[in-house]
């Protein structure tokens, strides 16, 4: 079924069933200049723009929910035990700590979502919009009823809009439902949101923003978190933290009730060291390492359209380019003109340069624009009146227009040699040399179209091959083999002929380049033998687009994470289906939705800023994570061995309480941390770095219980709970702060300095951790200095001389490859 406009805009109803000129009347648009400024500010005022405000939750309501969760109820539970114990001191803390939490979690919420909707602001529909006879693209939410618009495959509708000329295929699935695409015509209405397939036309805007059919706009950004690979490891390592310090709690417990003590008093503790395996900080600190990390290349030019992008350039191993636009200019111009038969090259530049269109903005047809232009071919000529186009076509291969003049209608085409050649009636042999001569341009790296023309309805001549050059990029050599010493190797896809790209890629480093069809014949053979002339392969010529879509598959099925850049309709499978979709400068809206990643300047530049960021990110979470469960088990392990050795416990609930939060929050500036990205892709199979993390646990449980045993005999804390429990807190959050310091480099801790956020946060923690303590806080009391400067110097020798030295030597036995 065809949707049917509202009529909530007026005349809405009436222009939609009108005949096209009737709608313009209506409309007041002449749809041969557009509408002028005055009339698009006018418009503005009483229709406002092109977007449907978004429903926002209100903020008090998001500040609330932060007090519910795991975190929440366990730190709520504490607080009731404490008011039922009559603990009025450790009630109040626990309270502020709770809003604190609270308080942290939803303003770097806020700061997340700001960093989506900047990018939301910047990465928007546009639309080709007629304007004071002058086309422009400008995005869709400036669109305004009346506006003179062209639609053409690959482009997301970006209102309700009446079709005047042309014929499109459209999908309206997102929409209807109906899987199957629509044919409109002349008169038909568009609607919002659906997706041109096919064909191209001019229509004009009859409804835009909530007053649509439908009553949305699209939206490029995604606003659907996936999971990330990373997260799922983290719940798996977070499962048996729990079983770990559950295990540890239960022995506490049995000895505690064996030992007789009562069972209200030690819930408390067990709340907090159970509360110590929750990744309190989780959530807060994948949105703000991803949000950093967003804004941080939004600046340099790369646009994500879901958060996870990044984390996905980090695995990626191989990248998959277009030649047109990444490797070379895209840039087209006229290398030469051949005439045929009695044509001259004013005939074959005028044929083809009618066979074009300017409102596309296609590089081929600009460029034979141009020189048309140049040469003033149309100079004296005879009026052309344009009668319908045919838009290039994946399928055809060429584009096909008629026109009138001088009474008589012809047609002309311009596109492929072999496919005009076959439509104009050549024999094979002629067409064979044809394609010779194509050769021949080839070995200078021109693309060569073939030019005819010949009455409306008769068969065509071949008048003209006319040559086209796109240069390469100044820096796509280098950039390439930037892109391999990270150990990303690329490949180079392309339609153009096998020639034509072998010519390309060997000025930019590309050697191997084989046809598509040599992979489609393989890949009916064992998958060793594909998977082998993948790996010996820099590209591949005569590329059709949905050929990217199985290259794309045949490198996942041989194991690689695979990137891949596109810019049309037909890309999009391929941009879906590929680890890291990444949509070209001048891609369409259709494959800037279906990829995770915008480019907006052309060439390689931004990848190679995408791949580095990306593992940048990757050795930030990581970091969290080795630190994470290190310190669980150091902060478990050392209260339950203290329990079973002392028969009492080391640390109260309330100051472990404190230590949580104070450490947990710490880490979030790993977020902002300076690393080195590693010089290879790198992996989810995190296995060597869990081991590296238990024995550094291991070995900091070894050393702060061997403190504990000096003090206990040494600093009289046997007799005096208040100073064990300052004693325990001081030696937990000192080996806490230092082992940060630690385990963010995989190489020794002095290789790269902490960035400012970092050291800052680690520096408050010291000094508001050790200045707690002299403040009388419930079952804190203030330690001799000498002692607290003793427990200082042992953490900082344990932690960045043993630890580090451990650290160091895991890393190299476990994971060498990480410190590459």
């Amino acid at each position: 079924m065809t949707p049917r406009p509202l009529t909530s805009a007026g005349k809405a109803q009436d222009i939609a069933s009108v005949s096209v000129p009737d709608a313009l009347a209506s409309l007041r648009v002449d749809p041969v200049t557009g509408l002028a400024r005055a009339d698009v500010d006018a418009r503005r005022k009483e229709h406002g723009f092109n977007e449907v405000a978004e429903q926002k939750g209100h903020p008090v309501l998001r500040f609330l929910g932060k007090f519910w969760g795991v975190s929440a109820w366990m730190l709520e539970l504490i607080m009731i035990l404490s008011a039922v114990l009559r603990k009025y001191s450790d009630l109040a803390v626990v309270g502020a700590l709770l809003v604190v939490n609270a308080v942290l979690s939803f303003l770097q919420e806020q700061r997340a979502a700001g960093a989506v909707e900047t990018l939301r602001r910047r990465l928007q529909v546009s639309a080709r919009v007629l304007r004071d006879s002058s086309w422009q693209v400008i995005p869709s939410r400036e669109l305004v009823p009346g506006d003179i618009v062209r639609m053409r495959a690959g482009d997301i509708i970006p209102a309700d809009i009446k079709l005047l000329t042309g014929a499109l295929n459209v999908d309206q699935s997102a929409l209807t439902g109906e899987s199957a695409d629509v044919g409109k015509q002349p008169a038909d209405m568009l609607s919002s949101g659906s997706v041109v397939r096919r064909g191209e036309g001019n229509g004009v805007v009859v409804l835009t923003g909530a007053q649509t059919y439908f009553g949305r706009t699209t939206e490029l950004v995604q606003q659907a978190r996936p999971t990330l690979h990373i997260e799922a490891v983290v719940a798996k390592v977070v499962r048996w933290l729990f079983v770990i310090v559950g295990a540890l709690l239960a022995v506490v417990m049995v000895l505690s009730l064996v030992r007789g003590m009562p069972l209200l008093e030690l819930v408390p503790l067990m709340l907090v060291l159970l509360m110590s395996a929750v990744p309190v900080a989780l959530p807060v600190m994948f949105t703000v390492s991803m949000a950093v990390g967003a804004r941080e290349l939004a600046k340099r030019g790369v646009l994500v359209t879901r958060l996870s992008a990044a984390e996905d350039a980090a695995t990626m191993n191989v990248l998959c380019v277009d030649k047109t636009g990444t490797i070379t200019m895209n840039r087209l111009a006229v290398a030469g003109v051949i005439p045929l038969g009695h044509a001259t090259e004013a005939d074959v530049l005028s044929a083809g340069a009618l066979a074009s269109q300017e409102a596309n903005q296609d590089p081929i047809d600009l460029a034979f624009l141009s020189a048309a232009q140049e040469r003033h071919i149309f100079n004296g000529a005879p009026a052309v009146t344009p009668v319908s186009f045919a838009p290039f076509d994946a399928m055809t291969r060429r584009t096909e227009a008629v026109i009138e003049q001088n009474g008589q209608r012809l047609r002309v085409m311009k596109g492929a040699v072999r496919t005009v050649a076959e439509a104009c009636g050549l024999q094979p042999a002629a067409i064979e040399a044809l394609e010779a001569r194509v050769g021949e341009a080839a070995l200078k790296g021109h693309r060569t179209l073939a030019v005819a023309r010949g009455a409306e309805t008769g068969t065509p001549e071949l008048i003209g091959l006319v040559t086209l050059y796109d240069p390469p990029r100044p820096d796509a050599g280098q950039l390439i083999a930037e892109l391999r010493d990270l150990g990303v190797s690329v490949k180079m896809l392309t339609g153009d002929a096998l020639a034509v790209a072998r010519e390309i890629a060997q000025g930019v480093g590309l050697h191997t380049i084989r046809r598509v069809a040599d992979l489609k014949a393989t890949s009916a053979q064992a998958d060793s033998s594909a998977a082998d002339l993948l790996a010996g392969t820099d590209g591949f010529a005569e590329v059709y687009p949905e050929d990217k879509y199985i290259v794309v598959k045949h490198l996942q099925a041989a194991g690689h994470v695979t990137g891949m850049t596109g810019d049309g309709v037909n890309d999009a499978p391929a941009l879906r289906q590929a680890e890291v979709g990444i949509a070209v400068s001048s891609a369409t809206d259709v494959a800037k939705s279906a990829a995770s990643v915008v480019l907006t300047e052309p060439g390689l530049t931004n990848i190679v800023t995408l791949v580095g960021q990306g593992r940048t990110i990757y050795q930030r979470v990581l970091t969290w994570i080795v630190n994470k469960i290190s310190r669980t088990i150091l902060k478990a392990a050392f209260v339950a061995i203290a329990f079973v050795a002392t028969g009492k416990f080391v640390v109260s609930a309330f100051a472990m309480l404190l230590l949580v939060f104070m450490t947990d929050f710490a880490k979030i500036s790993l977020a902002t941390d300076t690393v080195h990205p590693s010089r290879k892709p790198e992996t989810w199979s995190i296995g060597g770095f869990i081991a590296v993390a238990v024995v550094l646990g291991a070995a900091m449980v070894a050393e702060t219980l061997l403190a504990l045993s000096i003090g206990w005999s040494s600093f009289g804390l046997a007799t005096n709970d208040k100073a064990l429990y300052t004693f325990s807190f001081l030696v937990l959050l000192y080996f806490a702060a230092f082992s940060i310091l630690s385990v963010r480099e995989r190489r020794w801790f002095w290789t790269t300095i902490p960035s400012r956020t970092l050291a800052a946060s680690v520096t408050a923690e010291f000094v508001v951790g050790t200045s707690l303590t002299l403040v009388g806080l419930p079952s804190l009391e203030p330690l001799p200095w000498w002692q607290m400067l003793a427990l200082f110097g042992y953490a900082m020798f344990s932690c960045l001389v043993v630890n580090d030295a451990v650290k160091v030597a895991m890393i190299k036995w476990r994971i060498p490859g990480a410190v590459s």
